[in-house]
């Protein structure tokens, strides 16, 4: 199921993509009109019940499909504003550094780390699908793009083994780990370079885990300007998901809604000669197989 988070008439709502149509099933709305009982009402919390909740999505989809008027119940994609599909995290987003072997070496390494490379970004930091972006000229002349797999946490856990990684997944999403090089650089870490306001789009959806059976099985693809940058395949990855959830959640408990950037491929800005950073007025474009495309466009 592709599940997008939206905002119509001032409300924060989420649904799944109609399918054939370019529209969004209120399901909200939908359980308000069937007196549908605890039916969650923000995507944490429907993210926190697991695949029980995208039961109860189907389900309702089902009655709005046999009412008699199911059009009162769907919002054409022109008519809402798009959110990222978890608006906020309940922390900062975790992130994986250097993951694949030829973004290590593309960034000065010889061999990707021993250990498993972990970082934030601030929550703030979070914009949408086809948001247009600042592009901090007055702060950074090297504004680079990473296009990754994002991982939606389902349940709160620590000390998960790897393999039980899997049943705290609830679905993936497409990111852009979006870096002001030379802050990073300058401030010795990675934090104030990767957490500009809008250096986290996600989107366009989440699809859930079960239809993606194998996250390390698809292709990824980032432009800019129609320019292919990145293309690679997450079966590249150093550590793999249920890796990196086990490690992380040793030290960090996990929350519903927590974010999990993978890493990026090589070929990132900083790694071209000469390095080609985002400028204003360019598109950055990060397509996953299975997940959709991701569009920014920087002002």
């Amino acid at each position: 199921m592709k599940i997008l988070s939206f905002r119509f008439e001032g409300k924060t709502l989420f649904g799944p993509k109609v399918k054939r149509e370019e529209a969004v099933w209120n399901v909200l709305s939908i359980a308000e009109a069937y007196d549908v009982p605890n039916f969650p009402q923000t995507i944490i919390e429907g993210v926190a019940a697991g695949l029980d909740f995208v039961e109860q999505i189907r389900q309702l989809v089902e009655r709005a499909l046999a009412d008699d008027n199911p059009n009162r119940f769907k919002h054409a994609f022109t008519d809402i504003e798009w959110l990222a599909p978890i608006p906020r995290t309940p922390k900062n987003i975790l992130c994986v550094g250097k993951n694949y072997a030829e973004h290590a070496a593309e960034m000065g390494g010889d061999l990707p780390p021993e250990k498993l490379m972990i970082f934030t970004k601030s929550p703030t930091t979070i914009a949408a699908d086809q948001e247009d972006l600042p592009s901090h000229e007055e702060k950074t002349d090297s504004l680079d793009y990473e296009g990754e797999l994002a991982v939606i946490i389902s349940k709160k856990g620590r000390n998960i083994p790897k393999q039980l990684a899997y049943d705290y997944v609830f679905g993936y999403t497409i990111a852009n780990d979006i870096t002001a090089r030379d802050i990073q650089t300058a401030h010795g870490q990675f934090f104030l370079g990767k957490s500009f306001d809008g250096a986290c789009p996600m989107g366009p959806y989440i699809v859930t885990k079960d239809e993606i059976p194998n996250a390390h099985n698809l292709s990824i693809v980032t432009k800019v300007n129609d320019d292919v940058r990145q293309n690679d395949h997450t079966s590249s990855m150093v550590f793999k998901i249920d890796e990196i959830i086990e490690v992380v959640s040793r030290y960090v408990t996990l929350e519903p809604g927590d974010v999990v950037l993978t890493g990026t491929p090589a070929g990132v800005g900083k790694g071209m000669n000469p390095p080609a950073f985002i400028k204003k007025g360019d598109t950055v474009k990060v397509s996953i197989e299975g997940i959709g495309t991701l569009v920014n466009r920087f002002v």
